[in-house]
């Protein structure tokens, strides 16, 4: 539940009502709360205001995910694909695009302006495997690039996983989808 209240929110929040306190104590000349205020109130506004502007927040799933594929989920998932899912779902601060490292590092990133752009994720069952599909919004990419790095893909978000990449032509996705290969796959529990 704390992961999906941005921290910047709390802080502006707290900071807004202490600097508000301070002023008010500072107009009825009371010396302890305007110290309050102005000394704790206004750099945790500050410092919220500054988290705000380094904000990156949560990727929605595209579909809801069933029960039985949250219980295939915790038997199957690998502990990489959980971190992603867990990483990608929260509020991240400092970052300029969700998994943007991985993409470089992958040669999915010539620049920042031509970087995909996650817009979503679902977890599904296929083959009786769990999977998890990235939904990336990539114009500038083609679906020739991806599909050259499909196992360079599997490999850097393994062991234990295969990738499958398909095209929206549509909407410009370039769909990713991390499948537990369960013949070589050691998972644990979320």
């Amino acid at each position: 539940m704390f992961r999906l209240i941005p921290l910047s929110l709390v802080m502006i929040n707290v900071g807004g009502l202490l600097a508000l306190i301070g002023f008010f104590a500072y107009a009825i000349d009371d010396p302890t709360f305007n110290l309050i205020g102005f000394f704790y109130g206004v750099p945790i506004l500050l410092g919220g205001l500054a988290l705000k502007s380094a904000e990156l927040e949560p990727v929605p799933f595209s579909k809801l995910t069933s029960a039985s594929e949250i219980k295939l989920r915790d038997l199957q998932a690998t502990p990489t694909l959980n971190q992603i899912r867990k990483d990608v779902t929260r509020y991240r601060y400092g970052q300029e695009a969700h998994l943007d490292l991985a993409l470089e590092k992958l040669g999915l990133s010539p620049s920042d302006d031509d970087r995909p752009v996650l817009k979503g994720l679902q977890e599904s069952e296929i083959d009786g495997a769990y999977a998890l599909t990235l939904e990336f919004y990539s114009p500038f990419i083609k679906i020739d690039a991806w599909q050259e790095k499909r196992e360079k893909i599997a490999k850097f978000f393994g062991p234990g996983i295969k990738a499958e990449i398909e095209l929206d032509e549509e909407t410009e996705e370039v769909n990713v989808a991390l499948i537990v290969d369960r013949e070589t796959a050691t998972t644990s529990p979320a």
